[in-house]
């Protein structure tokens, strides 16, 4: 094996190069100053005579409510951006891995959204990433795994923000209508690289079990010993930009019975990350 990583510098990103650099697996570690996955040219440049047999892709636009505006930057890098690495892909026999969203649907469903699921998203950013899992099927070598609520070591992440609010406040309010499920980077990457090990192409769910907002707030505050108030809220009570699905609860079906591989339980992801971050 010899991974390219896009988007290196991301929480992403980061965990792929820890797990590949702990089991000796070559990679190239590409951030965007080094590789910009909007430009075609440049990516067949970047990739010719490198040997790369994997692309790994956690370059993406997250910006959920910023997307509203500015959407043809979310499209050009969540859709654009995937259709240049297919075609790389394609014309060099690399395997792909892309990562797509919860949010390609609408929550409307009150039981988990499975991979036959038709998409149907709120918002420009899930119409962005619905846009990137089209064109993958550009090559026949992709793996396309849809997550929700990512967090890991990284610059940026929901719980990062939790614990910054908590500093500046002595009561937070969260929704406790916004479910879905919390999914660790380091146990995605295990999970990613045992579907790359098995080469089973196709579409993947993987996230840790489900929580809603507030349960995994309050567990995580409790955890860390914060003294604050944590009040219940409804998602529409903050009136951001971009529509929010209610509930976006991903079915792992087909992961275990792929690679025989159960994600754990949001708890004890969470209390792993914690560890990791030296919070307990």
């Amino acid at each position: 094996m010899k991974v390219l990583i896009t988007g290196a510098a991301g929480q992403l990103g980061q965990a792929f190069q820890r797990f590949f650099t702990k089991r000796g697996i070559d990679y190239i570690a590409a951030d965007h100053s080094m590789l910009d996955i909007t430009n075609l040219s440049q990516l067949r440049e970047f990739v010719k005579g490198k040997d790369v047999t994997h692309i790994i892709n956690c370059a993406a636009y997250n910006a959920v409510d910023k997307a509203e505006e500015d959407w043809k930057t979310a499209y050009l890098v969540n859709g654009l951006g995937v259709r240049n690495l297919a075609i790389i892909s394609l014309e060099n026999k690399i395997e792909l891995v892309h990562y797509s969203t919860d949010y390609v649907f609408d929550g409307k469903k009150s039981t988990p959204y499975t991979i036959f699921d038709t998409p149907s998203p709120l918002n420009k950013y899930g119409e962005s990433k619905l846009l990137g899992e089209r064109f993958i099927t550009l090559t026949e070598y992709y793996y396309l795994i849809r997550v929700s609520w990512v967090f890991g070591i990284g610059n940026t992440n929901f719980l990062k923000r939790v614990f910054d609010w908590s500093k500046e406040r002595h009561i937070l309010k969260i929704a406790d209508d916004e479910i879905s499920a919390p999914t660790y980077t380091d146990d995605l990457v295990y999970a990613t690289y045992l579907l790359l090990k098995e080469r089973a192409f196709g579409l993947y769910h993987i996230t840790n079990t489900p929580a809603s907002r507030f349960e995994w707030v309050e567990y995580v505050l409790r955890k860390v010993g914060w003294k604050g108030k944590i009040e219940r809220a409804k998602k529409d009570d903050f009136k951001l930009p971009a529509k929010r699905p209610g509930y976006s609860v991903l079915d792992n079906f087909g992961l275990k019975e792929t690679v025989n591989f159960e994600m754990p339980t949001w708890q004890d992801a969470t209390d792993r990350y914690l560890r990791q971050i030296n919070l307990i």
